[in-house]
């Protein structure tokens, strides 16, 4: 009798001991929500989330009149086009990038129709009357590459800004730089911007 007795106790201690090894040690995850939480404000806080500027350009004031609606010539419009292809088209001729400033320059400052005291232009009869009249009209295929506008809208910008830096040197004799507020705006009056942006159907 002690001899099963001692063989049972055997077993059954054996058994709890089998018992004990095969359940898995229990982890506290009461506080894995809190150092989640924790982590997630910490890499909001430090990461740096990057802006897109875009692209500055001032709208035109609402026309209230009436005299908005316009004829306008055909040599006052620059047709400047971008197509599927990412081709750049000026008057249905497919040019370059890097002319596409110098021939914006040479259609704003072509003074067509001799009134432009500090106009500089060859006054071609294919090209504007004057600054104030220039229009640029810009078509973008919706399957062109977004890079592609961005950098002729970099081309036509630079070609404004060194026609009214042109200004500041020979009329008001002063670095663009240097210029104050009210002869900024009389550059931006020589040399306005005038855009018409439209995407092709």
């Amino acid at each position: 009798m002690w001899y099963r007795f001692c063989i049972s106790t055997v077993i059954n201690t054996n058994k709890n001991i089998m018992r004990r090894t095969k359940s898995s040690p229990e982890v506290n995850a009461g506080s894995m929500a809190d150092i989640a939480f924790l982590l997630l404000i910490f890499f909001l806080v430090t990461a740096a989330i990057p802006k897109n500027k875009g692209i500055y350009r001032k709208l035109p004031e609402k026309c209230v009149d009436g005299t908005c609606n316009t004829e306008l010539k055909n040599r006052n419009v620059l047709k400047l086009t971008i197509n599927s292809k990412n081709e750049i088209m000026v008057n249905d001729e497919i040019i370059s990038l890097k002319d596409l400033k110098s021939k914006t320059k040479a259609f704003i400052d072509n003074n067509g129709d001799g009134n432009c005291i500090y106009c500089n232009g060859a006054k071609d009869k294919k090209l504007s009357e004057n600054p104030n009249k220039a229009i640029i009209s810009i078509k973008t295929d919706r399957n062109a590459n977004y890079n592609q506008f961005i950098q002729v809208q970099d081309e036509l910008t630079k070609a404004y800004f060194e026609l009214r830096k042109a200004y500041s040197e020979d009329i008001l004799k002063k670095s663009i730089e240097n210029l104050n507020a009210q002869e900024l705006k009389d550059i931006k009056k020589a040399y306005p911007l005038i855009l018409s942006e439209a995407e092709i159907e």
